[in-house]
């Protein structure tokens, strides 16, 4: 590891908006924020532009970035505190241990921006939109929670479609090219580092926002499976 990494794994040790796997903050959420306001999570957050960008935009609403690299929580853990966002903080761990961090209904929407796409089919249960995921947000979010998911991936877009359709999950908005849209709400004009990489390189920025509304059958993963495999040998 580098030493500018080292120093910034240490440094958020200090931060009072990071906390490393935290322990016996389940329902505690509001205590810390010191307010009752809900809660939003960006996952896989890496340098925090969602978590800082909407806290930016909400101060009426609590945001909580969640990322296992501490040096990425590090910037920005840096700018809400050099902003005085109070209502913004961080999490060190990985996505599948969230349930350990928050009670039934305790989170209002989640945001997933420029995940991994994980386009290895050895790897495809590692999306964070795969329903072994889904089943784990649903333990945690409000009935009717939202989650949102941008990505710059064709496959990820697509693969989160096929979930929402194989699951009969509420769609609510699908916008296969964001800055083709007009009257942008401002919670989808915030960029990220890795968007600004356009590692994909798809030229277009997908958006899905839905709710997990209902249970999500464990039987129907294995046609999933199956059905990401059909997509993947068409395009070899």
């Amino acid at each position: 590891m580098g030493q500018k990494k080292l120093i910034r794994f240490e440094a958020i040790k200090s931060f009072a908006n990071v906390l490393e796997y935290p322990e016996n903050m389940v329902g505690q959420w509001h205590a810390f924020f010191n307010n009752q306001q809900p809660i939003t999570l960006e996952l896989a957050c890496g340098k925090g532009e969602y978590a800082v960008g909407l806290g930016r935009l909400y101060n009426n609403r609590n945001f909580i970035g969640i990322d296992i690299k501490g040096n990425r929580i590090w910037r920005g853990a840096s700018i809400a505190l050099q902003e005085q966002l109070t209502h913004v903080a961080f999490i060190r761990s990985h996505i599948d241990k969230i349930t350990n961090y928050f009670s039934a209904n305790e989170v209002a929407e989640i945001w997933i921006t420029f995940p991994d796409p994980q386009l290895r089919l050895s790897r495809f249960k590692k999306r964070l939109t795969h329903p072994k995921f889904l089943r784990l947000y649903q333990q945690i979010l409000q009935p009717n929670g939202r989650v949102h998911l941008k990505t710059d991936s064709p496959d990820l877009y697509h693969f989160t479609k096929t979930v929402i359709n194989l699951f009969q999950l509420e769609l609510l908005v699908d916008y296969d090219h964001v800055y083709q849209q007009s009257n942008l709400p401002s919670e989808l004009t915030i960029k990220t580092h890795y968007e600004g990489l356009d590692i994909a390189q798809s030229n277009r920025i997908h958006y899905l926002q839905f709710t997990i509304n209902k249970p999500l059958p464990t039987h129907l993963d294995d046609i999933l499976k199956a059905i990401v495999h059909d997509q993947v040998t068409d395009r070899t």
